[in-house]
């Protein structure tokens, strides 16, 4: 999967791979790191650059490795949204080239037992590792070399440190299938509208997917806040970051349903994505970061809601042994001194099933 193409592109702040799926990646707040807790709620989008727009200020093992690059604050919390992906697609998801679903090493191959994917569009999002039975542990960004990561906790060394993506679609005659299926139900639908009241239909609206749970507007990207660096600076070495684990919260991760065999065996695409501490992220790009996220206590006092995904037809992974063992990251970094507000119950929203240039591949 060397070279220079891969596939992908950036729209906005998405992430699109081949066979339609569409990534973001979404701010939101940390959660205590003990007992289990719904969904938090998103305070926007990160910004996302390619690497090879900033070839002369990334440090050369990025450019080697291509992909994207994101600010991201120690400690700072995010989770993926899928939202607007259109076709069945198997997305794999590494945090250091773990696979964050499996805990095993990272590969070019789906797997079963364990299951090393997500299912997409039915996962609509994943806010970190599969760890219990019916619940995830929180992505948290922190610095590679303290052992904190993922990465350090299950390999016992930390090499690549951000995320990766990789997609596979449906073979070409299962795809088929699927989009004839589809299109005779949207035939149907169309049917059943049509012999409605007059004036076509009088329903509610059905509401539209969200940027994120929270429904926050998507944070804009930074406009240029500092002086581009000088051409031809010399790239020096970045504070690299890496995910860890903060607390648990209720999400499963999805079984998938399809045999194996009906998935490519090769994948379509495949994207590193480097994160950075914001220092960095202005030398590299001369934009000012976004500002940190607003502290917990005031998003609780705003009555601001949190959210509880589930789906009673889909049967959830069984948690991966090595990533139940993961500790989260105040084991290595101290304690949280940002006092825990928890969302009064009338925060917490059920929710169910959701109704540029290409970028550079390289070696990782």
């Amino acid at each position: 999967m060397a070279g220079s193409g891969s596939g992908v592109r950036i729209d906005g702040n998405t992430l699109r791979l081949p066979g339609g799926v569409a990534v973001r990646f979404v701010r939101t707040l940390r959660l205590p790191e003990t007992g289990t807790h719904p969904l938090p709620p998103g305070l926007g989008e990160f910004p996302v650059r390619r690497v090879a727009d900033y070839a002369d200020t990334v440090p050369d093992e990025w450019r080697a490795r291509g992909g994207v690059m994101l600010p991201v604050y120690l400690r700072e919390a995010m989770w993926l949204s899928f939202s607007g992906t259109r076709e069945p697609a198997a997305l794999q998801v590494g945090v250091g080239k773990v696979c964050a679903v499996s805990g095993r090493p990272w590969s070019d191959r789906l797997a079963r037992d364990p299951q090393n994917y997500v299912v997409l569009p039915r996962q609509p999002w994943l806010d970190g590792i599969n760890s219990g039975k019916g619940t995830v542990r929180q992505f948290v960004a922190v610095p590679l070399g303290l052992g904190a990561t993922v990465e350090g906790q299950v390999t016992g060394e930390e090499v690549w440190g951000g995320v990766q993506l990789q997609s596979f679609p449906l073979k070409e005659p299962v795809l088929a299938e699927w989009r004839r299926r589809e299109r005779e139900r949207e035939e149907a639908r169309r049917r059943t509208l049509s012999a409605g009241p007059a004036g076509g239909y009088g329903g509610p609206a059905m509401p539209m997917m969200a940027s994120a749970p929270g429904g926050t507007p998507p944070m804009p990207a930074a406009p240029g806040g500092a002086p581009p660096p000088a051409a031809g600076a010399a790239p020096r070495r970045a504070a690299a970051m890496g995910l860890g684990v903060g607390g648990s919260m209720r999400q499963e991760v999805y079984q998938d349903e399809r045999p194996l065999s009906d998935w490519s065996e090769e994948p379509a695409g495949r994207v590193f994505v480097h994160l950075v501490t914001p220092p960095e992220w202005r030398r590299i790009t001369g934009e000012a970061p976004p500002p940190s996220p607003v502290d917990r206590a005031a998003y609780t006092r705003a009555g601001l809601p949190w959210y509880d995904y589930y789906d009673a037809d889909a049967e959830d992974l069984a948690p991966a042994d090595t990533l139940e063992g993961v500790k989260p990251v105040g084991d290595w970094l101290g304690d949280d001194l940002d006092p825990w507000q928890p969302p009064s119950p009338g925060q917490v929203t059920p929710l169910k099933d959701p109704p540029g240039k290409p970028v550079e591949n390289g070696e990782w």
